[in-house]
């Protein structure tokens, strides 16, 4: 059975850090490309970041140069360095694998920037 199980969130002041962590199970994790996604009310969600089995990392446009994907394959964890936060990160976080011919996803971790 996969699980991915995020923790880190909170509340932020704009311009702060957050640093959120996903653990999964249930894979052979340093064979798998791992996801970060985030959600924000009543929008779609969208895909933040992305780091292949072999390190390379992708980017949305709009956090490049703020946020930094990285993993641990001993620990199978990849985590999610959010800096210079801004009131539209606003968003609950979810890390999600494609594995076995499915999407898994976490529960979500909530991160709030106020304006």
């Amino acid at each position: 059975q996969v699980r991915l199980v995020e923790s880190g969130g909170g509340l932020v002041q704009p311009g702060g850090s957050l640093r959120l962590s996903c653990t999964a199970s249930g894979i052979n994790f340093k064979l798998y490309t791992m996801n970060w996604h985030r959600q924000a009310t009543g929008k779609q969600r969208e895909l933040v970041a992305s780091i292949t089995s072999d390190g390379s990392t992708n980017y949305a446009d709009s956090v490049k140069g703020r946020f930094t994907i990285s993993r641990n394959n001993a620990w199978n964890r990849v985590s999610l360095q959010m800096n210079s936060l801004k009131p539209e990160d606003t968003a609950t976080y979810y890390c999600n694998v494609l594995a076995r011919g499915s999407a898994f996803w976490g529960q979500g971790t909530q991160v709030t920037v106020p304006p």
